[in-house]
């Protein structure tokens, strides 16, 4: 099968960093599912790998997690799928990613694709909604049938998480739902994603709040610059509300939240396939909750930019669009 093997650096206009190369189908085993992928997604997670930000096991030399396919095989433990069934999933650190025709992944990350998108559209979804939906649901536990007295703000709102999380905090809860954008196309963007205001995350976000008269902030998104905004963070906490978190930092120091008795939460979406959890099949549900979603028309796939086909340039292409952290929604491709 052909596969895009990395090696790590910064995309650079005249340096090549994936190669094409000639693998052996794999077969499945176990609870393994063998997906002939159509469309894969780009995330910062592949570049900040690629780059040798995120440490991965060192036989993992190809990247990829974001997915949609079709299920070529399946092995003696799959209880979920069969083979020619439309999948999309993440897919797991510790193994080898999705950058490949084939690819083995574990049925309890997999979801159902939705049968309204395309495979493209659907391969941008997974990483970000299993991100969103964790941090919204899992760590932050915002009830579904929240009333309207507290705010969810999402700071990064045009994002990858950003773009379906404002979608899935307007449609399933009753929070108001504050978005950070700093360029108007980013900030129309949120608007239509379902945002009921939108402020400009290089001003004060204090300040900004303040001029749209905003209920009291019980929820914090931190999806991009948390460093940057971590003070004001402290200081725009409600008392006893809850920040998430899914940036990198060398420290994050949570005494500021300590007088309002604040709590700070992490969403990491690839820590259930990591240790195994016993949960670890919540994310099937969660994606196939998602594909219900999309074909209900509920919530709609984030994928702003496609590429054709799946190869060394379009590969390429997307890193770099990834990294100039101006991306509006997602980027994919498709086809080999």
């Amino acid at each position: 099968m052909k596969a895009f093997r990395y090696s790590a650096g910064a995309i650079s206009h005249d340096t090549v960093y994936f190669e094409e190369v000639d693998r052996p189908k794999p077969k499945p085993g176990g609870r393994d599912i063998l997906v002939a992928v159509q469309a894969v997604a780009v995330n910062p997670v592949d570049t900040k790998v690629r780059r040798g930000l995120v440490p991965v096991p060192a036989d993992v030399d190809v990247l990829g997690w974001d997915a949609a396919g079709i299920v070529e095989a399946i092995g003696e433990e799959v209880t979920f799928f069969q083979p020619g069934d439309e999948v999309f999933y993440a897919g797991s650190q510790l193994r080898s990613g999705a950058n490949a025709e084939y690819h083995l992944v574990d049925e309890r990350i997999v979801g159902r694709k939705p049968r309204s998108l395309n495979f493209a559209a659907a391969a941008a979804l997974p990483l970000t909604s299993l991100t969103a939906w964790e941090l919204l649901f899992d760590r932050l536990a915002v009830e579904p049938s929240e009333g309207s007295g507290g705010a969810l703000l999402v700071i990064g709102g045009a994002g990858g998480v950003g773009s379906i999380l404002i979608q899935i905090a307007r449609k399933l809860t009753g929070l108001t739902v504050i978005a950070t954008a700093s360029r108007s196309e980013s900030q129309d963007w949120c608007r239509s994603l379902g945002a009921h205001r939108v402020i400009d995350h290089t001003h004060s976000l204090s300040a900004e709040l303040v001029g749209i008269g905003a209920p009291p902030i019980t929820y914090i998104a931190a999806l991009n610059e948390t460093d940057r905004h971590w003070r004001e963070i402290a200081e725009i906490v409600a008392p006893e509300g809850k920040v998430g978190v899914i940036t990198d930092h060398a420290t994050l120091d949570a005494t500021p939240l300590k007088t309002k008795s604040a709590s700070l939460h992490w969403e990491m979406v690839f820590t259930r396939s990591y240790f195994m959890t016993a949960s670890m099949v919540r994310q099937h549900e969660i994606l196939n909750e998602i594909s219900s979603l999309i074909d209900a028309g509920s919530l709609k796939s984030t994928l702003t930019q496609e590429l054709h086909p799946i190869s060394v340039e379009t590969l390429t292409e997307a890193h770099r669009l990834v990294e100039t952290g101006r991306m509006q929604g997602k980027v994919a491709l498709q086809g080999f």
